[in-house]
């Protein structure tokens, strides 16, 4: 048996003791954080990131982006960004529909998250980007054209974070972490419980020189609970 393979059977026993079958199904984000990080969390939170899609099944949810905010130089990040796949919003419009939806990739055994965001003129902006539980920190987020980042999962006041921990670029089997200067800033991906079945997602970019580049949040509902 391998450490990872121990260490997600050993969180599986952990929370079965006290959690019911639907929390237990897929210990992997469970894995990557502390008894009592886990415990910090509420209910609706370790439900959803516990959710095993096997089979290539799709959780869906829907919403609304209450804020897009970008300064001047996060808006050219974001339309420099479209080449390898525009992984960043591109528009500061609000108010509008958005759907993400999580699905298993059957191929590497990660997750791709698909996320829509509706716009007041053309077509939306569909953004892809895929969560694999790999890496030296356990997991990491490719954006496509083998850039990726690696990923540290965090609980701040009861809410999930997804923070960078290092951008990286894989050219065949060689993988170049790229230097500091190189990088967008760090990111933080933020899932906060609303209650009655709501949740916030909240992107942020920050650069260490430059300061706030990139803000959004929205509200969602599951569609597929």
């Amino acid at each position: 048996m391998t450490r990872a393979s121990a260490a997600l059977e050993t969180s599986g026993r952990r929370a079965g003791a006290s959690e019911p079958d639907v929390v237990r199904a897929d210990p992997r984000f469970r894995a990557l954080l502390s008894d009592a990080d886990w415990a910090a969390l509420p209910p609706p939170v370790r439900r959803r990131f516990s959710k095993r899609l096997a089979d290539g099944n799709t959780a869906i949810y829907v919403g609304e982006i209450r804020e897009t905010w970008m300064s001047r130089t996060g808006w050219l990040l974001a339309q420099a960004v479209r080449v390898i796949g525009g992984p960043l919003p591109t528009a500061t419009d609000a108010g509008v529909p958005s759907v993400v939806t999580v699905t298993e990739d059957m191929a590497t055994g990660g997750q791709i998250w698909t996320r829509l965001y509706a716009r007041r003129r053309g077509f939306p902006q569909v953004i892809h980007s895929s969560k694999r539980f790999a890496g030296p920190t356990g997991l990491e987020e490719y954006v496509g054209f083998g850039v990726g980042m690696t990923l540290r999962l965090r609980v701040e006041a009861h809410a999930l974070c997804f923070r960078s921990d290092g951008y990286f670029l894989e050219l065949g089997r060689r993988r170049i972490r790229l230097p500091a200067w190189a990088s967008p800033g760090a990111l933080c991906v933020t899932h906060e419980e609303l209650g009655h079945g709501r949740f916030v997602f909240r992107l942020e970019v920050t650069h260490p020189r430059l300061g706030p580049l990139i803000r959004q949040w929205g509200v969602f509902t599951e569609a597929t609970p």
